[in-house]
């Protein structure tokens, strides 16, 4: 998989499994797992203070589009990440 996005900041930490948005020094991050072509996403978590400003959407839209340019799926197992992907309807032919 590719280490960044198109410009949107979002960055695959392979070492640790996620996806990494780092705002004003804190790091929001969506964790993952590898089943073939799909990424199981279990979590997502913004820092407290980040939460209400839209990192955690800018963290899930980035990462889709990382998977999207990758040509593989998600498993939004993480609540958070399955009611993203509801209100983003572009991004369900990512779903597998």
């Amino acid at each position: 998989m590719s280490d960044e996005a198109d410009g949107g900041g979002v960055v695959n930490n392979h070492a640790r499994r996620r996806f990494e948005l780092t705002e004003n020094g804190l790091t929001a991050f969506a964790d993952y797992r590898e089943d073939g072509e799909v990424l199981l996403v279990p979590h997502v978590e913004a820092p407290h203070a980040l939460r209400g400003t839209g990192a955690a959407g800018r963290l899930m839209q980035g990462l889709l589009e990382q998977i999207r340019r990758d040509r593989k799926k998600i498993a939004p197992l993480c609540p958070y990440a399955a009611a993203y992907i509801r209100r983003h309807p572009e991004y369900e032919d990512l779903v597998a």
